[in-house]
C-alpha cells in the first residue's frame, strides 16, 4: 500500500493539469507546513526564525516546468533577488535552485547564462548556491554544468543521489574539484536499471558515499531524516577524527523539527531547505510521496 500512494504522489506530481490547478488555488490542505508561503518575504521570515533558534538555512524558490526563455530568466531574477536579499539582511542562508528553472530542457546556452549570471551575484555576497539534482535524465547534463562552473566559480555545489547505480563513480570522478556535495536518497520514481529498487541497498549506498567524500576531505552536506544514517555519520566522524567544519546535517522544512534542534545542541551544524513560491505543489507531492505520516497530517489539516 505505501508503494502504491508513493507511486500515486509521484505521477501527480509530474501532472501538468493538477500543478496549474494547484497554482490557481494556493497552499491550502496542509502545504504550508513543508513550504514557507508563496513570496520571497515570506521566506525572509521562515529564515529570521530559525536563524533565532541556531540553524542555517538554504532557500529555494520553487519552479516547475519552466519551457521559454522568459520563464527562465524570470527564474534568474528571482535567484538573484535572493541572493541580494539575503546579503541585506544579514541571514544565515544559502541558495538552491534547479537547472529546469534555469532553461535546462530548453537550450544548455541560455541556462549557463543564466547560471552565471546568479553566480556573479553570489560571489559579490558571498551566497553559497547548490545545484539541487533532479531524475536520473538530467542527472549527467547536471553534473556536466556543475563541473565547468565549479572550475570558474568558487560558492558552488550540487547533490548526488544514493539511489542512483552510478553515484559512487560520480563521488570519485567530481573529487578533483573538491566539491560541497549534498547527498541524499532521491526522492523521484526511477527505473530499477538505474537506480536501487530496495531501500536497504540505497541505505547501504548512502552510507558508503558518505564515507567515501568524508575520507576523501571535502566538505559533505548529509541531507537525512533517517536516525540510522544519522547516527552511522556520527560514528563514522568519530572514528576517522572528521572535524564538525566539514560536514553538516540538512533537513526539510516543517519535518523531523525535534531532531534537528536535537542535532544543533549536540553542537553540529544543522541546515533547513526552505522552499517558497507559487510552483510549490510538485514539490509538495515529493513530501507526501517519502513518508505516509506526511499524508496523515495532510489529510487531518483538510477534515479541520
Amino acid at each position: 500500500m505505501e508503494q502504491v500512494m508513493r507511486n500515486f504522489f509521484l505521477y501527480m506530481g509530474k501532472n501538468r493539469v493538477a500543478t496549474k490547478v494547484a497554482k490557481r488555488y494556493g497552499m491550502r490542505f496542509g502545504a504550508s507546513r513543508f513550504v514557507a508561503g508563496a513570496s520571497l518575504d515570506s521566506s525572509v521570515n521562515a529564515i529570521k526564525k530559525l536563524n533565532q533558534k541556531g540553524l542555517s538555512v538554504t532557500i529555494d524558490h520553487l519552479g516547475e516546468f519552466v519551457d521559454n526563455a522568459a520563464e527562465a530568466n524570470e527564474m534568474t531574477n528571482h535567484c538573484i533577488e535572493a541572493i541580494e536579499r539575503i546579503a541585506s539582511e544579514n541571514l544565515d542562508s544559502q541558495l538552491s535552485l534547479k537547472l529546469t528553472s534555469m532553461g535546462l530542457d530548453i537550450d544548455d546556452e541560455l541556462t549557463m547564462k543564466n547560471m552565471r549570471r546568479i553566480l556573479d551575484a553570489a560571489d559579490r555576497h558571498d551566497v553559497f548556491v547548490t545545484i539541487d539534482m533532479e531524475d536520473f535524465e538530467r542527472c549527467g547534463k547536471t553534473i556536466e554544468i556543475f563541473t565547468k562552473l565549479k572550475k570558474e566559480f568558487a560558492n558552488i555545489g550540487t547533490v548526488l543521489q544514493a539511489y542512483l547505480y552510478r553515484v559512487a563513480d560520480d563521488v570519485e570522478k567530481l573529487n578533483e574539484l573538491s566539491p560541497n556535495l549534498r547527498l541524499v536518497k532521491g526522492a523521484y520514481k526511477e527505473s530499477h536499471k538505474v537506480a536501487f529498487p530496495d531501500k536497504k541497498d540505497v541505505d547501504e549506498n548512502f552510507r558508503k558515499i558518505i564515507k567515501m567524500h568524508l575520507l576523501n576531505g571535502n566538505y559533505t552536506a548529509i541531507a537525512t531524516h533517517d536516525n540510522q544514517i544519522i547516527e552511522y555519520t556520527k560514528q563514522l566522524v568519530k572514528e576517522y577524527n572528521i572535524p564538525h567544519t566539514q560536514f553538516e546535517f540538512q533537513m526539510l522544512y516543517g519535518i523531523c523539527v525535534e531532531k534537528q534542534e536535537e542535532l544543533l545542541k549536540e553542537g553540529y551544524k544543522m541546515r533547513v531547505y526552505v522552499p517558497y513560491g507559487k510552483d510549490w505543489y510538485g514539490y509538495f507531492m515529493r513530501r507526501l510521496a517519502e513518508r505516509p505520516a506526511n499524508v496523515a497530517f495532510v489529510l487531518k489539516g483538510m477534515m479541520k
